[in-house]
């Protein structure tokens, strides 16, 4: 089983939980985290960190939001580890707020 980061995490991209994670399994993209499925160890210390609540473990990852279980996997082999905090980008307060933002996903 592994976690997985949803939609709510695009465009504010925090890295709260980046800081917490004891394997180093978030990999950063530029303006989504998503989390490597063959490094994550169920820990769950993410969860509780992310400020806007886009962690789910994989069996909870809410109704609509499911296809972020194949697309954590997929860029998961793209992206690059990130393995320490950084800053939140000006506008990511901003972002928190706003729903249905999958078309604003860069993968690349």
């Amino acid at each position: 089983m592994t976690h997985v980061v949803t939609e709510s995490c695009i465009k504010c991209r925090y890295t709260d939980c980046v800081d917490v994670c004891p394997v180093d399994c978030f990999k950063a993209g530029p303006n989504f985290l998503v989390i490597d499925p063959e490094e994550c160890i169920d820990c769950a210390v993410c969860i509780p960190e992310c400020p806007v609540e886009a962690i789910f473990a994989e069996e909870d990852v809410p109704e609509g939001q499911e296809m972020f279980i194949e697309l954590n996997a997929e860029l998961s082999q793209k992206w690059e580890t990130i393995s320490a905090m950084e800053d939140k980008s000006e506008d990511a307060d901003h972002w928190a707020t706003i729903k249905d933002k999958r078309e604003l996903l860069e993968d690349s």
